[in-house]
């Protein structure tokens, strides 16, 4: 492909030109006082436009990516934090009528690719983790890089869509495009394995490949290996719809199918959903189907094992139901929900099947459909698509995401309920959806999310599943309000929320290693030797956990640098395959495989994880662990603890998250350990 940004003779001339006005204005920008800045803005926008839309443009602007941010470019938007920013949205501002979001959306990615190339330093995102991102925002922007501007984009963007264009040419130039495809086929599998609930950002990845894969203008060469089995599990995954000929003739297909040919249909659909975590559209059609035909397809259909399947005969009328409720096209993850429910065989818990009987015919308020409309549309009936929600989350409870919101507390919280209390979780649908209200305790006293004031979150979230974009904006008020109600008290409020907030199991016992006041490491001794003694099997007398416990990490970059505080949910402690005893912890971060820095890279697979769970060597865990519970009741073997794993860990924490955080007097020894 030749480079369409490489400047011709003729062009040098105003690129230059451009380029000593571009200058002037960054320095100008730079130079005045932050009050002034939103006024000095417009200018280096419209001539970063200008340049862009040059050959050569790109590169130019790469060039000064450092520069453009240090002058306050971002400042005060959400570019600004790097690490936050989410690929999918990226499709909307680069197609937008608004020049100037097109505009600063290029440069974000142009100041990415500055990071990923190592010519910026960033203090917020590492190199390894804007390529990441770059990766994924040409994944979901393939078309424009192969296809000219549609008619609608030249009606409403007009010259201003050659800048997008121009942007993603210059991209694959630099990063490679074979290289694009073959590491979003492994960054597709990666994010599978940790089988998300909200899956949609994947589907759109692996459409992207499809139509390149199908476009006879684009050349993959030697890369797009093994994406067929990706593709053809959404598009065509048996015989019966291999060339994906459309929902309705699929249909009319399989009503002319013996009992043999809807076997082979059955467990090729079955094969493709439980290899990958996703759910075809025809998948539904054949389930809606197989209703008439007996239990034993269904059965096939779903891929159960014996306990599934038992599940499934003693519950056929609650399953048969919701099937019809809520298994259409536009809710096909909810297949993947109700086989996983089966499986775990939840619905024997004698309250659950009654509660996802009244969640069949519950009736949704105005608001909690408003909700649903704005976050999906209305293809399918609200009921539907809220039902698809509650299977998912109760199939696959460590599939939960915050969303791009600091709302990790109320994430968790839904995930500890559906893996350790679902009726409980199921009570919270019913009084969000149908009552717009949710009231809970705290130490005795009622606390009523409709009542309570504003949460953490500033704005009511949309990017989230649809149990999640009910439940979270009376969940995160009723959190903050318990944090309210903490005031005045010594110490961290967690102590007293987080039992309140998350359920009984959670231990009374609590442990915090900095000192609210100061931010300064304290007792870092005691701090590990109660969490050794309590969370690891060599000091517990080999007790397994009983119950998840909450817990708070502090976060670092793959530096080591300290990002913030999380909240997390500690699930087990054992031993790998290799051996090496590692904690498996929830992460309600969307994504659970990160590098914290310093070697201690969160792993999704491969060390004995379940599906949703991280994990970390227990050292490594240990060394990013800032609160805890326990049950003081439980008595581990303090004194047994080894020192010199404990010295460890504390070098960890001192030469990453801690660094800053060491007294002036330095690290005093525990006293009565």
């Amino acid at each position: 492909m030749t480079n369409p940004d490489t400047p011709s003779p003729a062009d040098n001339d105003k690129l230059r030109g451009l380029l000593t006005k571009l200058d002037d204005a960054i320095a100008s920008l730079g130079e005045s006082r932050e009050f002034a800045k939103p006024a000095k803005l417009p200018r280096v926008i419209d001539t970063c436009r200008r340049v862009l839309m040059q050959p050569g443009g790109c590169a130019e602007i790469e060039q000064r990516a450092e520069t453009l941010e240090q002058a306050g470019l971002f400042l005060g938007s959400d570019w600004a934090s790097p690490h936050i920013l989410i690929p999918s949205l990226t499709t909307q501002s680069l197609k937008s009528a608004d020049s100037s979001l097109v505009v600063i959306e290029a440069l974000s990615e142009l100041r990415m690719l500055a990071v990923a190339k190592g010519r910026y330093r960033h203090h917020l995102i590492s190199d390894e983790g804007a390529h990441h991102y770059l990766t994924q925002v040409m994944a979901i922007n393939l078309p424009l890089l192969f296809s000219a501007p549609s008619e609608a984009e030249r009606e409403t963007q007009g010259r201003l869509a050659e800048i997008p264009r121009q942007l993603f040419q210059y991209l694959a130039e630099r990063i490679g495009y074979e290289h694009v495809i073959d590491e979003l086929i492994s960054e597709i599998w990666r994010i599978l394995q940790q089988r998300p609930i909200q899956v949609d950002p994947v589907k759109q990845m692996i459409t992207q490949i499809a139509l390149c894969q199908a476009n006879p203008e684009i050349d993959l060469g030697a890369s797009g290996q093994g994406a067929d089995r990706l593709v053809s599990s959404l598009f065509g995954p048996t015989q019966g719809c291999r060339e994906d000929p459309g929902i309705e003739v699929y249909r009319e297909r399989l009503a002319s199918m013996d009992a043999r040919g809807l076997q082979y249909e059955a467990s090729g659909f079955a094969r493709a959903m439980h290899d990958t975590g996703l759910v075809s559209p025809y998948h539904t059609v054949l389930l809606r189907h197989l209703l008439d035909f007996g239990d034993n397809l269904l059965s096939e259909a779903l891929g159960l094992s014996s306990t599934g399947r038992d599940c499934l005969l003693c519950y056929c009328d609650l399953v048969h139901t919701m099937v019809r409720t809520a298994i259409y096209p536009e809710t096909a993850q909810a297949v993947y929900g109700l086989a996983l429910t089966l499986e775990r065989g939840i619905l024997y818990q004698p309250p659950v099947a009654p509660a996802l009987w009244r969640q069949l015919g519950l009736k949704l308020s105005d608001w909690s459909e408003a909700r649903l409309h704005a976050a999906f549309g209305d293809g399918v009936s609200y009921r539907a698509r809220l039902m698809e929600g509650v299977l998912c989350m109760l199939g696959l409870p460590l599939g939960v995401g915050q969303g791009n919101n600091p709302t990790c507390q109320s994430a968790r919280a839904l995930s500890m309920w559906a893996y350790n209390d679902p009726d409980y979780l199921l009570q919270m649908v019913a009084w969000a959806a149908r009552d717009d209200e949710i009231l809970m305790h705290f130490e005795g006293q009622p606390i009523s999310s409709q009542e309570s004031l504003s949460g953490v979150a500033q704005t009511l979230p949309l990017d989230l599943d649809p149990v999640s974009l009910l439940v979270v904006p009376h969940l995160d008020r009723i959190y903050a309000e318990m944090g309210r109600r903490c005031l005045g008290r010594e110490g961290d409020p967690h102590r007293w929320v987080n039992p309140e907030f998350h359920g009984w199991w959670a231990g009374r016992g609590f442990r915090i290693n900095v000192d609210v006041a100061t931010g300064q490491l304290t007792d870092l001794d005691t701090f590990l030797r109660h969490f050794y003694a309590s969370y690891h099997p060599y000091y517990n007398g080999n007790q397994p956990l009983i119950h998840p416990q909450p817990a708070g990490i502090a976060v670092t970059d793959s530096a080591g640098r300290f990002i913030g505080w999380h909240a997390i949910t500690v699930l087990r402690a054992s031993l790998d395959p290799s051996g090496q005893m590692r904690i498996y912890f929830f992460n309600p971060n969307n994504d659970s495989g990160q590098d914290w820095g310093m070697g201690v890279k969160v792993s999704t697979s491969s060390h004995g994880e379940r599906f949703g769970e991280a994990s970390l060597p227990f050292e490594q865990f240990a060394s990013r662990l800032y609160i805890y519970h326990y049950d003081p009741l439980e008595h581990g073997e303090l004194a047994q603890v080894d020192q010199q794993e404990l010295d460890r860990v504390v070098a960890m924490i001192q030469e990453s998250w801690g660094a800053d955080r060491i007294p002036a007097g330095g690290l005093q020894a525990d006293e009565g350990v």
